[in-house]
């Protein structure tokens, strides 16, 4: 059963090292994100599981090794569990084994990445079967939301992606399942919102649950939203 979710944004610049100058621009982000993943640290999980977007889906069962290197960095993560450090975890996943590194946990730790195209009912089963692996799960929930918040975002400006990111703040303070089932994959795809099937995966995880949320963080400094919250 789910006990208890932390819902991070994954951007590289998360990592001080790759942000190099600009890291003290994400110093609240950052803050926001450990006490989300420590939170749920706190409420006693048997099994983590970290959920993320990626190019194509995977799972890591056994460990798995991220790097930063293609950013110029020397900084190497790995999953807290698992004697191994392969497969290469999906970008990210790396940013969550970092965030989990940074927690300095033992606990054993799945994760898996999910195609950003995929399909809401597919999402959500996952998200169900996720919660069965132990009588207790936490989830570390990776992804962001529109990047089309103004015109110097990665994807231009959309008049319509700030009030969508208001609606998604709405939705994961509230721990409200139905409207994030609802959110359309397409819609989601034009305004360039990456988080969009990992938070489908939480939905359907927290299904039969009474968790509360608390939104801590909510800003969008480059043009990306960057939404931080904690269930439990």
């Amino acid at each position: 059963m789910l006990v208890a979710a932390a819902i991070c944004p994954c951007p590289p610049l998360l990592v001080p090292e790759v942000a190099v100058g600009a890291a003290g621009e994400l110093d609240g982000l950052r803050a926001a994100c450990e006490e989300a993943v420590g939170a749920v640290l706190a409420a006693g999980p048997e099994l983590l599981v970290v959920v993320g977007p990626g190019p194509k889906g995977g799972v890591w069962t056994e460990g798995g090794a991220g790097t930063f290197r293609g950013y110029g960095v020397p900084v190497d993560v790995r999953l807290p569990s698992g004697g191994v450090e392969g497969p290469e975890l999906a970008p990210s996943l790396t940013v969550g084994a970092w965030l989990l590194e940074r927690a300095a946990t033992a606990l054993p730790t799945h994760a898996v990445a999910v195609p950003e195209d995929a399909p809401t009912a597919r999402l959500l089963g996952l998200g169900e079967g996720l919660a069965e692996l132990a009588d207790r799960v936490g989830l570390l929930v990776l992804g962001g939301g529109s990047a089309r918040r103004s015109v110097k975002a990665p994807g231009y400006y959309d008049e319509r992606a700030e009030a969508y990111d208001a609606e998604l703040a709405k939705a994961l303070g509230s721990a409200d399942l139905a409207a994030l089932e609802a959110l359309d994959p397409g819609l989601a795809a034009e305004l360039m919102v990456d988080g969009r099937a990992p938070w489908q995966v939480l939905a359907g995880a927290a299904r039969g649950t009474a968790l509360t949320a608390r939104l801590s963080h909510d800003e969008a400094p480059y043009g990306v939203g960057y939404l931080v919250a904690s269930w439990g």
